[in-house]
């Protein structure tokens, strides 16, 4: 058999995240049906981990085995075949058995918010209105996540998990010069359910001066998931990048485009 690694990014608004589910679209569906069109058989794809329903990825991996070679013109054939809001940008044909979940050493997420009502953002970033936001307090709030990786309390399911323990590399915080969009960046080992999107709404809560960043750093202590964890909205968040030791590529700042107005330097870290 052969092993291939799938590069593909996709829009997630309309699917119901990237597993296959019973009654839901999602994009391991998707990709799989198209799939079987082309090579005339099921064909199972074990992805580089799951997001959830309206997430959306710039960078994603799953691989597949098969026992012949690709030809060269799959990417064009799957291209033509998938909807247009899923893309594969390379296939790579790998050397042994490598797992693209297991073999996964670092991801990054980053989520983006703009703060003007904007029809054409509407499904890819997420509109929250920041009049007085303190973005020292969440820069400061930032600084504590790394000290800590136990992340129980910002995980919507816990106990799905066989562990809530997350190594965190770094986080950062971004802003335009009309301080009109906001993005956060996270990169970690792994993330548990919805880790992400807890997260960025207490940051959110700290800088309009809801949560004190003493309770934010007591909850991440305590390690007791509270009844009800708020979320942030789906849309703006996004798998930005997959590492693997043998496999470290850039993701595709064209997809990114709409986000900063075309601009390589639209983003300034805080």
């Amino acid at each position: 058999m052969i092993r291939y690694f799938f590069h593909i990014a996709y829009n997630g608004a309309k699917y119901r995240g990237w597993q296959r589910q019973s009654k839901v679209i999602t994009i391991q569906e998707v990709i799989e049906d198209r799939l079987k069109q082309v090579f005339k058989t099921d064909i199972s794809c074990l992805g580089c981990g799951r997001t959830d329903a309206g997430v959306h990825a710039a960078q994603y991996f799953f691989h597949i085995d098969l026992k012949y070679e690709i030809q060269s013109d799959l990417i064009f054939i799957l291209n033509k075949a998938l909807p247009k809001d899923i893309s594969v940008i390379d296939i790579i044909k790998m050397e042994g058995e490598p797992h693209a979940q297991f073999d996964a050493t670092e991801r990054t997420y980053d989520y983006f918010i703009h703060t003007a009502k904007n029809p054409f953002l509407a499904d890819i970033s997420s509109y929250y209105l920041l009049e007085k936001i303190d973005f020292e307090k969440i820069k400061k709030a930032l600084l504590i996540i790394p000290n800590y990786n136990d992340f129980r309390a910002f995980c919507k399911t816990p106990d799905r998990h066989t562990s809530t323990i997350c190594n965190v590399k770094s986080v950062k915080l971004f802003y335009n010069q009309q301080n009109n969009h906001i993005r956060f960046q996270f990169t970690s080992n792994k993330y548990l359910k919805s880790m992400i999107r807890i997260i960025v709404f207490k940051l959110l809560e700290i800088g309009r001066g809801e949560l004190s960043l003493n309770d934010f750093e007591n909850q991440l202590k305590s390690k007791k998931t509270p009844k009800y964890n708020n979320l942030a909205y789906p849309q703006g968040l996004y798998l930005s990048k997959i590492t693997y030791p043998f496999l470290d590529l850039e993701p595709n700042e064209k997809i990114f485009d709409l986000l900063q107005n075309g601009k390589h330097d639209f983003w300034q870290e805080i």
